[in-house]
């Protein structure tokens, strides 16, 4: 299937020229004689690549790219600004409200045709879907580095192994590392007055840990983090964490999507303490350990947790966890493994109850 780029020009001349190379070239053309139109076109025709004029009657540049940029289909489509203004400002300007490029007439060819395969090349190495596995995350930064000369973010990625009770970071230490866990579990807790602790999270294979304190600015970690199995963790610096959050826009976005996850589970978690019966929040809690493979025993499926640590996830007593853990066994809807391991006997059971109980 041919690469369809939409190409919005007011003066018929250029357009038509334009359109003329990029045909020759084996792209599929489509083209719109001002902003308002190129609008429409663009919803219309799903261009791989829009090539924009700056200055037209009716919408200007910086119009149709702001209304394009809100459209969840054209959000994310390279778009290459056409322009004869050259002002530093001007070029700032549409880089500032989402330009991927910018050509400047009079351009030749050559210029026009990098400048559309350098956009598709990027495009396409950052809509790649990456698995959580740390082969594909390596493969995150080697784009990243290759696209953006940032060739530090694919050096020095080997796994350091942590053993049972290790801590990974301690609250009120200074952040200045994100761990990605390639093997194994990781807690993190807060310690409150009482001395007692706070459950704050539980994390696996294919997790991050610590990106909050790194985003906070703070610069210390917010909780304490431990392993709870033998684990392999990936460190990554601030530093680098950082130059793909405030870096370019595209990858921000990327690797801002593979750690929300995490914390859109944290606010479903919130919500569910504050309205969710106790039977409800242990049904949740139990379902997420085990879709997630959080824990789980690979031979059994079981998972392994502490009851203090169930307790402290659902929000409530050991004593409490316990009994209605119990509840569960005798309903046969999970069993207790030889290590105090939890398995689900009856998952559709399980999600009733977190439902509708």
């Amino acid at each position: 299937m041919k690469i369809k780029i939409l190409l919005i020009e007011d003066h018929q001349d250029v357009r038509e020229n334009t359109a003329e190379i990029l045909e020759l070239s084996n792209y599929e053309v489509c083209t719109a004689v001002d902003g308002k139109n190129g609008v429409e076109v663009a919803k219309i025709e799903n261009p791989d690549i829009i090539i924009c004029d700056i200055m037209m009657p009716v919408m200007d540049g910086y119009e149709v790219l702001r209304h394009l940029r809100k459209e969840e289909q054209t959000a994310s489509t390279p778009f290459i600004f056409l322009t004869a203004k050259t002002e530093r400002t001007d070029i700032r300007k549409g880089m500032n409200i989402g330009a991927d490029d910018y050509l400047t007439k009079p351009f030749d060819e050559n210029e026009l045709l990098e400048a559309i395969a350098s956009r598709l090349e990027k495009h396409d190495a950052l809509k790649k879907e990456f698995s959580k596995d740390i082969e594909s995350v390596n493969l995150f930064f080697d784009d990243t580095a290759i696209q953006d000369d940032l060739k530090s973010l694919s050096e020095h990625r080997d796994a350091v192994v942590f053993n049972l009770k290790d801590f990974v970071f301690m609250e009120g230490d200074a952040a200045h590392t994100l761990y990605y866990i390639q093997k194994g579990a990781v807690k993190t807790y807060k310690t409150v007055e009482s001395g007692k602790s706070l459950v704050t999270g539980l994390f696996g294979v294919g997790q991050f840990v610590g990106q909050l304190s790194l985003l906070t600015g703070q610069g210390k970690y917010r909780d304490t983090a431990t392993v709870i199995e033998e684990s392999e963790l990936v460190k990554i610096p601030k530093s680098e964490f950082t130059a793909l959050l405030f870096g370019d826009k595209h990858i921000a976005n990327k690797f801002i999507t593979m750690l929300s996850n995490d914390m859109l589970n944290l606010q479903e978690q919130l919500i569910s303490m504050a309205f969710d019966t106790v039977r409800q929040r242990l049904a949740k809690v139990l379902l997420n350990l085990s879709n997630t493979e959080i824990l789980n025993n690979t031979t059994n499926k079981g998972i392994n947790i502490t009851r203090d640590d169930l307790a402290n996830l659902i929000g409530t007593a050991t004593e409490t966890a316990i009994r209605m853990l119990t509840k569960f066994k005798d309903e046969n809807v999970v069993t207790i493994g030889a290590h105090k391991e939890i398995i689900i006997e009856d998952v559709r059971r399980l999600e009733d109850m977190a439902e509708f109980e």
